[in-house]
């Protein structure tokens, strides 16, 4: 169902580029070429005073060096931001907390400088990620009287919004009780998007509580249509995902892997029963594969997973809590100790090298940036002492300190090319 307010403002800002060329510039092969090197891109939150924006920052290093807030970077307007790197280009997201909220685009130049390629308004989201060309947002109901959620297809080509549409999340969830879907992130697989979602009352009692803790839910969609063609329903598990965290990552060979933390909640307490585990949904299949569960709490030692990062190869960076810390175990807690498990060996190994859990301020759990060659991970940890990138090394699970972020707390990590 289409509804024409619902389109979004766009005020696009266009840089341009002009070149010139005289008499007296030498021969073609004798000028010096440009410069087109890669450059790592570091946003973070000035520590000096509260309700700052972020900065946006660049690098060509994160094992070493520093680098500073103060005086250097693009400033955001607005708190709140969040990220995501798409179509070799950089977008900054304003988190407007239920209003309209700015988007900006960056993009490297032969220089290796940050040119701003647009910026326009949008609707405040809840989820969003890169499928094709495309950056999906959806827009989503906490609110069981308008049980209504929207998404946008953003073009990263030309970043204007193309198309978008309304998903009514009492049906899509289908309980007795009335809650509503509530979708934890966006998957792209081959060429559907996969939605999973948690159910929640929506009621201001009890907003984000649930009678349902002990099932995982996924909807399928086709792209670009956005037509529903089913829901997958695994018993085994609590939800995948998290408020505002993936939980659902594919794999070389197309296999898609869930992660549930099992944080499910009924008027404040947490009742989920399952065990934070791992489940598969094996190419070419659009069912849970029943043989294979991986059981994060059994191979920790007792702990659960908040976020994952993907690594390649069957490996999986896990952030952890430990079970028995009730007042850590939520929807939006991150945890400050680290893993690496392998799904393909069922395997499970502690990262050394990374400062005491009860040291750890904040942590980067949203964006985060693994090597090309998936050797080695890099994650943003701010202590009372300061604000590192730490470089986890794979192989042998050992995590060293890296480039320091001074005057700021970390808050993504990612990298761009040099455009075209």
């Amino acid at each position: 169902m289409k509804n024409r307010h619902l389109y979004l403002s766009f005020l696009a800002g266009v840089t341009l580029f002009a070149s010139c060329s005289n008499d007296d510039s030498p021969p073609k092969e004798e000028q010096e070429e440009p410069q087109s090197e890669s450059k790592y891109i570091v946003t973070a939150t000035p520590t000096a005073s509260e309700g700052v924006a972020d900065y946006i920052l660049t690098t060509d290093d994160l094992s070493q060096g520093t680098i500073s807030t103060i005086g250097n970077g693009i400033e955001q307007d607005g708190t709140y931001r969040y990220y995501v790197t798409s179509n070799n280009k950089f977008f900054s997201m304003l988190y407007g907390q239920g209003n309209p909220g700015a988007v900006t685009t960056y993009q490297l130049n032969e220089n290796g400088a940050l040119n701003k390629l647009s910026d326009f308004q949008s609707e405040t989201v809840q989820a969003f990620a890169p499928v094709d060309n495309d950056i999906l947002l959806i827009k989503i109901s906490r609110n069981s009287d308008e049980p209504i959620a929207y998404w946008y297809r953003l073009d990263t080509n030309t970043s204007q919004f193309v198309d978008e549409g309304q998903i009514n999340t009492q049906e899509l969830a289908n309980k007795e009780n009335g809650e509503l879907a509530f979708f934890s992130w966006i998957t792209q697989v081959e060429n559907k998007v996969y939605l999973p979602y948690f159910t929640i009352k929506g009621i201001s009692s009890d907003r984000f509580g649930t009678a349902y803790p002990d099932e995982a839910n996924i909807a399928v969609y086709s792209y670009p249509e956005m037509e529903l063609e089913k829901v997958i329903h695994d018993d085994r598990t609590s939800f995948i995902g998290r408020y505002f965290i993936n939980g659902l990552t594919l794999d070389e060979k197309g296999d898609a892997y869930a992660f549930s933390s099992s944080v499910a909640t009924n008027n404040g307490e947490v009742t989920s029963t399952k065990p934070s585990a791992i489940t598969r949904i094996k190419n070419g299949t659009t069912e849970f594969d029943n043989t294979f569960l991986y059981n994060i709490e059994e191979a920790s030692g007792g702990k659960y997973a908040t976020t994952h990062i993907y690594l390649g190869n069957g490996k999986f960076l896990v952030y952890l809590i430990d079970v028995a810390d009730k007042d850590e175990r939520s929807y939006n807690t991150t945890g400050k100790e680290f893993a690496i498990i392998d799904v393909y060996t069922e395997s499970f190994t502690m990262v050394t090298g990374t400062p005491a859990k009860e040291n750890i301020v904040s942590v980067t759990a949203r964006s985060n940036y693994v090597s090309e060659d998936g050797s080695t991970a890099y994650i943003g940890i701010t202590t009372e002492t300061g604000s590192f990138i730490y470089n986890i090394d794979v192989s042998t699970a050992t995590a060293t300190q890296g480039l320091e972020v001074e005057g700021g707390k970390i808050t993504a990590i990612s990298k761009l090319d040099p455009a075209n």
